[in-house]
């Protein structure tokens, strides 16, 4: 069994810029976020860092923390590994992969790997892996969000997972690999960098899921690389030499992407961190027990939807599948011959097992569990049940756990407030009515 390493986030909270405006609690899909003296915090333990606060708050109070161009300097030699998503960035008929590319070495990359053809090599994998495997349905693995989504909340859903590889993870293995015998150089003359269109990546590059060893040195977000590119590619000529992925690839980027590249017999796609955790929530009492497979996006529209990108996703897709067009269709048989050796050496698979995370752990304790379970029942059956999130919790059931635990009182329900103030006015009135009305001065003279 593998240790648990302990949080790292990359959602993170400013301070300054919150506003205590309670939108963000209620937009969280693992209750993660309470709002407390007026501002709001973010709990380490159930954050699985998918980016919805990113997207919703007003105040721009929520930021990701990710590196940025500066961080290339520290390597002799650096790669770019461009999300699928990142292509669906840019619009227009002379737009191409080959020009995107190009951007990206005119910016300081030394080369380019695509994400997008190491994803031709995991749907590979995965349609080998269905075939292999009783187990029903098998989840995607790919959403790094939705992975930590499982291991929070679907605990007994992780043997469904499939246990191969994020095409970013075998992008940079891939790619460093290369560089290293064309090169002579050594690991850690190299520097692979993600272009992100989510924070959940950064989180797997710093806290990797399954992965003991990690070819990946840095993850910059799509929204910084962007204005970069959009400058120079006017001026940029066509560069089709260095495009090597296909449509079946490049599709990875949007919802159904994966979906389509596995070709399981029966499969499904899910996208939308609402609509995975109500799949889930059905797989858990055995629905979907007839369907091969599941590709699960946390967000809506797939990476293209991401909290670090900059195009509206439905004209990502769109421009995704216009530049699909102009590529292979399918997979070269030099790619496949290839997929074939490395899949027999085990090139693809998982290195650790994937741990379930606790997010409600009463007490080490087993007796003191006991009674706050007992005290956690009382106390939610003493909240009204409204979940209105005025109090700075999600939920009733999450404002009854945060006073168990001592991080809140009954009193911050404003509704068991006003009925205390109530209750007070009522007995101090009852009072005032038993007391004596005291002596004037006129009187005593």
């Amino acid at each position: 069994m593998s240790k648990l390493q302990p949080y790292f986030h990359s959602v993170a909270l400013d301070i300054e810029n919150c506003k205590g405006c309670t939108i963000c609690i209620k937009h969280c899909p693992t209750e993660a976020i309470r709002v407390r003296d007026g501002k709001a915090r973010i709990l380490e333990t159930r954050c699985i860092d998918c980016g919805e606060c990113i997207k919703i708050c007003p105040n721009h109070a929520k930021i990701a923390i990710a590196d940025d161009f500066d961080a290339l300097n520290k390597y002799a030699y650096t790669v770019a590994l461009p999300a699928p998503s990142f292509f669906g960035q840019f619009q227009g008929p002379d737009v191409t992969v080959g020009k995107i590319l190009q951007a990206l070495l005119t910016l300081g990359f030394t080369s380019v790997y695509e994400v997008a053809k190491a994803a031709e090599h995991v749907s590979l994998a995965v349609r080998r892996y269905v075939e292999q495997s009783p187990i029903r349905p098998l989840i995607s693995s790919a959403c790094p969000a939705v992975v930590r989504l499982i291991q929070v909340r679907f605990p007994d859903l992780i043997e469904h997972l499939v246990p191969i590889q994020a095409p970013v993870d075998i992008a940079a293995r891939f790619a460093k690999e290369d560089i290293m015998r064309k090169y002579d150089l050594k690991p850690e003359q190299i520097g692979a960098f993600f272009i992100t269109p989510c924070p959940a990546k950064v989180t797997a590059l710093r806290q990797p899921i399954g992965l003991e060893n990690v070819w990946l040195d840095g993850a910059i977000p799509i929204s910084t690389v962007y204005a970069k590119v959009l400058r120079v590619l006017p001026y940029l000529e066509d560069t089709p030499e260095l495009q090597e992925a296909s449509a079946l690839g490049l599709l990875w980027g949007r919802a159904s992407g994966e979906e389509d590249a596995v070709r399981a017999p029966k499969q499904v796609a899910v996208d939308g961190i609402r609509a995975v955790i109500d799949v889930l929530g059905e797989i858990e009492i055995g629905k979907f027990h007839d369907v091969d497979f599941i590709e699960c996006q946390a967000c809506r529209g797939g990476c293209v939807g991401g909290a670090l990108t900059v195009q509206n996703p439905f004209l990502a897709r769109v421009n995704l599948e216009r530049l699909a067009k102009e590529l292979p269709p399918e997979s070269s048989l030099q790619l496949e011959k290839s997929f074939e050796e490395r899949y027999n050496a085990g090139d693809y698979g998982l290195e650790l097992n994937i741990e379930p995370r606790s997010i409600l752990k009463l007490d080490d304790d087993f007796t003191k569990a006991i009674e706050k379970m007992e005290l956690l029942e009382k106390t939610v059956a003493a909240l009204p049940g409204l979940d209105c999130g005025s109090c700075g919790s999600p939920s009733c059931q999450a404002l009854a756990e945060d006073i168990v635990q001592g991080l809140a009182t009954e009193a911050d329900c404003v509704f068991v407030l006003r009925d205390g103030v109530q209750s007070l006015a009522e007995d101090l009135l009852e009072l005032a009515r038993r007391v004596p009305g005291s002596i004037s001065h006129e009187d005593e003279m």
